[in-house]
């Protein structure tokens, strides 16, 4: 295990992140969770994000890694393909190995002997809470760590990139007026709600960013068509009647959203509804998942005053609140999805950029004005 690593954001968020685990690891035991990962110690977490860090700028072949490692032994994954000779976590090791280990859902194991970090094999099955550590692109990477039981997008930890460092701060979603979406996405306890049934909303937000072209999503109560008094008509793509894919797999048993099957259906149908995202314009769906419209124009409702403030705020530790105009939040579409939230406030609008930030606009009661919630950290 190398002595002396030169990362210096790694020896600085180490310490924070092995606290996290502990924390959590401890709450799902106390939860009667027996299948657990092992928590490693922070010096391994700095041995590893600082191999990683200087790995993820490097390329082979033209190519930038993009590797996920997950620290934890081989009879803790499922199914593991194990090497017949274990390798020495070095930035020339995983450069070599990228290219094969690079799909989704796989994860190259990373175990200890003695004072060295060793790679053992691959695995695609975790357990709950285990510490994984993704390469995004150079010089950005990602901790984060499977949900307690849960299916989909990962909890995010922390976020560096080169000396930037975003501790994901828990405690944020639990402040009034926190959107269920943001409550879920933080992972809040070992019991969240993300456990007992999927969140589509995360599900079409990870998607959404997926495509890479920026997209607006309005969701509107379901039963009401208030909605519409925001929206230039006639709407270029109305969906008649409207699509329920989404609606029917959600009804479905809880046993059966734990097979392949389900799991499956759900992201072939999410990506084709987040797609839609990317047409100019907006989508719309209602609170149950039905998909009313694509391409619809925001407009400011009759008699209502234009948008001229809103707060804005990131679930990271140190995070500042700005009271803005949301024109400085981002382009038309920020302004647009604040406006008709501005307007119809029992609606949340979820804004992707082209670049890759995220956003999340509700009403705040509290606060009597648009809060825009910035999640970019936690969908990585």
């Amino acid at each position: 295990m190398p002595v002396d690593p030169t990362y210096k954001a790694a020896s600085i968020i180490a310490p924070e992140i092995e606290q996290h685990f502990l924390q959590y690891v401890a709450g799902a035991e106390e939860a009667g969770e027996r299948d657990l990962a092992p928590v490693p110690s922070a010096s391994v977490i700095e041995t590893i994000i600082d191999v990683s860090f200087w790995t993820s700028l490097r390329r082979e072949e033209g190519h930038s890694p993009r590797i996920s490692l997950a620290y934890l032994p081989p009879d803790k994954a499922g199914k593991p393909l194990i090497f017949g000779e274990k390798l020495a976590l070095t930035s020339g090791t995983l450069i070599k190995l990228a290219p094969g280990i690079e799909r989704a859902g796989i994860h190259l194991g990373i175990w200890h002997e003695g004072d060295e970090l060793l790679i053992w094999g691959t695995t695609r099955t975790i357990p709950s809470f285990c510490f994984v550590l993704e390469m995004v692109e150079p010089g950005l990477l990602v901790v984060k760590h499977r949900r307690f039981q849960g299916f989909g997008k990962y909890v995010n930890v922390a976020v560096l990139k080169g000396d930037q460092i975003k501790m994901v701060d828990e405690q944020s979603g639990s402040l009034p007026d926190c959107p269920a979406l943001l409550t879920d996405l933080l992972g809040v306890t070992a019991t969240s709600s993300w456990n007992d049934s999927v969140n589509i909303l995360i599900q079409l937000a990870t998607s959404m960013r997926a495509h890479g072209r920026g997209g607006t999503l309005l969701v509107v109560p379901s039963g009401s068509d208030s909605w519409k008094d925001s929206i230039i008509h006639p709407i270029s793509y109305t969906v008649a009647p409207s699509f329920n894919a989404l609606t029917d797999l959600m009804a479905e048993e809880e046993y059966e959203k734990k097979t392949a099957e389900w799991q499956a259906s759900l992201n072939r149908i999410v990506d084709t509804v987040a797609g839609y995202t990317a047409i100019d314009g907006a989508t719309i769906i209602t609170d149950r998942h039905e998909l009313l419209a694509f391409g619809a124009k925001i407009a400011r409702a009759k008699g209502r005053e234009p948008v001229e403030q809103i707060m804005l705020t990131e679930p990271v530790i140190g995070g500042e609140i700005s009271i803005v105009h949301p024109a400085q939040n981002g382009g038309t579409r920020h302004l647009s999805a604040a406006q008709f939230v501005h307007d119809q406030r029992n609606a949340i609008a979820l804004v992707a950029s082209q670049d890759g930030k995220f956003t999340i606009f509700g009403w705040s009661p509290c606060e009597g004005m648009v809060h825009a919630h910035r999640i970019d950290a936690l969908l990585l």
